[in-house]
């Protein structure tokens, strides 16, 4: 997690800078004296180990000053239009997800998104029960609820995707393993019914002439490719299965 530091401008009770560490830590929410100051996490990136902090300050007066950009509750409604922009991103990959790879995109990001809003909603209930005074709280607090509602339904429909996106593969391989199999017993078929003749042919030598011998090249062996090139179609034709194989 990144270092964090209060701004050394803001005149906060002690207590507060006391029980910050040198790392954000989880979120939460500080109350003393009238002061309130609310710890958050920037919406994470993908692959982002360390959390990025969201400081907020209210002061008894109920004025706001943030660490973000803007001013007043305004710094405070930026913040959560981040996880905002990152949800409509996310919810469009995922109706755009035809495979379990891109499923899989959009479960590595939603993921710890979803684990962040859920609790900066818990933090801003509880930043609205500690100042019950302040309703501008209200509304923040149920927009992040909104958010959180958004992602765990997102989260739910990749999911969903995903399993049944490997159930369709499985399904699919399965059906070609079916085919596969019918093949090679067809082709198992063929083997043993020609291999005892082609092993006599062998044996005693069989060479019987047709005249074809003295015709005039190349005409013998085309007419073996043509003929050849027909009884392979039809070999085909009979040893893979009706649909093919995919």
């Amino acid at each position: 997690m990144s270092k964090v530091t209060i701004p050394s401008v803001w005149d906060v009770p002690p207590e507060f800078r006391a029980r910050l560490g040198e790392r954000v830590g989880r979120q939460r929410a500080m109350y003393h004296a009238g002061h309130l100051l609310v710890v958050l996490h920037q919406p994470p990136r993908p692959g982002e180990d360390l959390r990025r902090p969201a400081m907020f300050w209210r002061d008894p007066q109920g004025n706001w000053l943030s660490t973000e950009a803007g001013s007043g509750l305004g710094s405070f409604q930026k913040f959560l239009d981040q996880y905002e922009v990152e949800i409509d991103q996310l919810e469009s990959a995922e109706t755009a997800a035809s495979g379990s790879e891109e499923y899989f995109q959009v479960l590595d990001v939603i993921a710890p998104l979803q684990r962040s809003i859920r609790n900066c909603h818990a933090v801003l209930q509880e930043s609205r029960r500690l100042v019950e005074a302040d309703r501008n709280l209200i509304n923040l607090r149920d927009r992040a609820y909104d958010l959180e509602r958004r992602a765990e339904l997102l989260y739910s429909a990749a999911t969903n995707g995903l399993e049944f996106a490997v159930a369709r593969r499985a399904e699919e391989q399965t059906a070609a393993a079916q085919r596969m199999a019918v093949a090679s017993h067809r082709l198992n078929l063929l083997a043993a019914f020609f291999f005892p003749i082609a092993t006599l042919s062998a044996v005693f030598g069989v060479n019987l002439k047709f005249g074809w011998e003295e015709a005039p090249a190349p005409v013998p062996f085309l007419v073996v490719m043509a003929v050849g090139l027909v009884m392979g179609a039809g070999l085909a034709m009979f040893v893979v299965p009706r649909g093919g194989a995919k």
